[in-house]
């Protein structure tokens, strides 16, 4: 079973992947090699969502962020401000909602998705100032992540908001070429986008999700017992990879205020009054307001 993922070896989804393989060889009479490619040595992220397809490897875990490209219903979860908290989050992707979603998923790339995943709760950081309120973004380049929806909330909330590699990010903000980006504190601390930068604030502006992809090609030629344990080890993964991203999260922060860096919190209500305006927009293609309503109301 080769498995890819495009994150570093210590990161939670290695976590993820590593509970996954245990489990599978543990409730398996087979011999199983559970292979991890960890940093993207496979495939990137969109190659590997086609490989998942087409039964090449067996599974990957995927953004959000890349999955709304093969199912437009995906970048619901893209749209800013729209959970309250990770409890939140984890209530609406656990349940109806997230369901829907991962059936669209299923139907389209051919898949199992074995339960949601997380990357991570994101703020926005800047070498500037201290981002408080929409107005503080006024003038700042900001890297946002690849999505139509995060391009028009930043543009909405005054920045001026770009997308562009991740690889590149470093050097762009190094030369002044962009004023910042926003991720979450593990890739801040990981990237040592700390070296470059000074301010990160609490926006948390978006929960990544993360479908965690089955082939259905592989998952079928499986024996049945090895079946059971991997939609075993799917769920088991889910617990332990958003245990170790939380824990990553907090000793992340930790170690970014040794560092000089400065958290700061931020006042979201007028965020999220102008991030409202991008329901409407966007609800046809998500799925329609009362899927937006429900996830708003849960």
């Amino acid at each position: 079973m080769k498995n890819s993922h495009n994150a570093g070896e210590k990161h939670s989804f290695q976590d993820g992947y590593n509970a996954m393989a245990e489990h599978i060889k543990k409730e398996s009479d087979l011999e199983i090699d559970f292979q991890i490619f960890p940093a993207s040595q496979i495939a990137k992220e969109k190659e590997a969502i086609e490989m998942v397809k087409l039964g090449v490897i067996a599974s990957t875990p995927a953004n959000i962020g890349a999955m709304g490209s093969f199912v437009p219903e995906a970048d619901l979860f893209n749209i800013p401000f729209l959970f309250r908290d990770a409890a939140h989050f984890y209530k609406v992707v656990d349940g109806p909602v997230g369901n829907e979603i991962a059936m669209k998923i299923e139907n389209k790339l051919d898949c199992i998705v074995l339960g949601w995943w997380f990357a991570g709760v994101r703020n926005i950081w800047n070498k500037e100032r201290p981002i408080t309120k929409p107005r503080d973004l006024e003038g700042l380049k900001i890297r946002v992540i690849g999505s139509s929806i995060i391009l028009d909330g930043f543009n909405a909330f005054g920045a001026q908001a770009t997308s562009m590699a991740f690889s590149e990010l470093y050097s762009a903000v190094q030369t002044k070429v962009i004023n910042g980006a926003e991720c979450d504190n593990t890739d801040i601390l990981d990237m040592k986008f700390y070296e470059v930068t000074k301010y990160v604030s609490n926006t948390e502006h978006l929960f990544p999700a993360v479908a965690l992809i089955y082939s259905k090609k592989q998952f079928d030629r499986a024996p049945l017992k090895v079946q059971q344990a991997i939609l075993e080890a799917g769920r088991l993964s889910v617990a332990v990879q958003r245990k170790a991203m939380q824990q990553k999260t907090e000793e992340s922060k930790l170690e970014l205020e040794k560092k000089g860096i400065v958290f700061n919190e931020v006042d979201k209500r007028p965020f999220q009054e102008l991030a409202q305006k991008l329901h409407e927009k966007y609800a046809e293609k998500v799925g329609g307001m009362d899927l937006i309503n429900q996830v708003i109301n849960q």
